[in-house]
């Protein structure tokens, strides 16, 4: 409940910077236009997100001749969450990494690397499976996407807004609009938003892990598999890993380790690891 609350909350603030913004840069009317603009790009994120998404990492749909265990794995857990069993799909990579799209659990997917089926084994793909099918049920997917579009927005909102600041000429004698507000909104709130959709993510990544580790009934599966995926992650990156997706994939397919936490789209992984070892099965 505490991450629910959290998102929410975060949520809720990100939509207030885009209003934000909007006013700073016409008023009533522009805070209008800005909050219509995010709700007419969530409606596209909606509908066409999922299929974009797995078109841009070459998913192949999988048969279930190809992978029975994982099929098996994946039916069993799903009819345990009462949930469609998702359509599953290989990506062409060594890599060892999932995650999961689509905008409810009735068309929802699955995606898996060539990597992380060889490298697993049943108990520890059950807890990876687990933890993508909880990312469905939590609706996380859909909320990924309305977060990235609201970012999004307010960095096309901030950049008109920075360029109007500098190119408009003189502003309207009736435009109470302080110019700190015109520095925030074209400089700071992009920055904020980023902070925000981060936080979002993180939050989320701690909740999948935990209804995972719960549909599976054992955390140390999970544990066990993201130790794995982790360490192979890093000597064999996803190749062609886009940042704008990194935060779906259940470890960041991004090369590379280090940085500001508040800048990851992943809590890190040793703080998972030690949430897991403590459930109780």
């Amino acid at each position: 409940m505490g991450h629910v609350l959290k998102t929410t909350f975060l949520l809720g603030l990100l939509t207030f910077l885009v209003v934000f913004c909007g006013y700073a840069l016409d008023g009533l009317q522009g805070a209008g236009v800005a909050f219509f603009v995010s709700c007419l790009m969530n409606f596209g994120v909606y509908w066409f997100s999922s299929k974009i998404v797995l078109a841009m990492h070459r998913a192949q749909l999988l048969l279930e001749e190809e992978a029975p265990e994982v099929f098996e794995i994946v039916r069993n857990l799903s009819a345990k969450a009462g949930i469609p069993m998702p359509r599953l799909y290989m990506l062409p990579s060594a890599s060892a990494n999932a995650f999961a799209t689509g905008r409810d659990p009735q068309h929802a997917a699955i995606a898996l690397t060539h990597g992380i089926v060889g490298l697993l084994n049943r108990e520890e793909l059950s807890g990876v499976l687990g933890h993508e099918l909880s990312h469905i049920l939590n609706r996380d997917v859909l909320l990924a996407s309305i977060v990235a579009t609201l970012a999004g927005a307010l960095s096309r909102v901030a950049s008109m807004a920075r360029w109007s600041f500098l190119w408009g000429g003189e502003r309207d004698e009736r435009d109470s609009t302080h110019p700190l507000a015109w520095v925030l909104a074209s400089i700071l709130m992009p920055l904020i938003a980023l902070l925000i959709q981060l936080a979002i993510s993180r939050a989320r990544e701690y909740a999948a892990d935990q209804r995972g580790a719960e549909l599976c009934e054992e955390p140390l599966y999970l544990a066990s598999a993201l130790r794995k995926i982790d360490i192979t992650s890093q000597r064999l990156p996803l190749r062609d890993a886009d940042p704008a997706t990194a935060h779906l994939f259940i470890v960041n397919p991004l090369s590379g380790k280090g940085g500001c936490s508040l800048f990851s789209t992943h809590p890190s992984m040793e703080d998972r690891i030690a949430r897991l070892e403590v459930m109780k099965p």
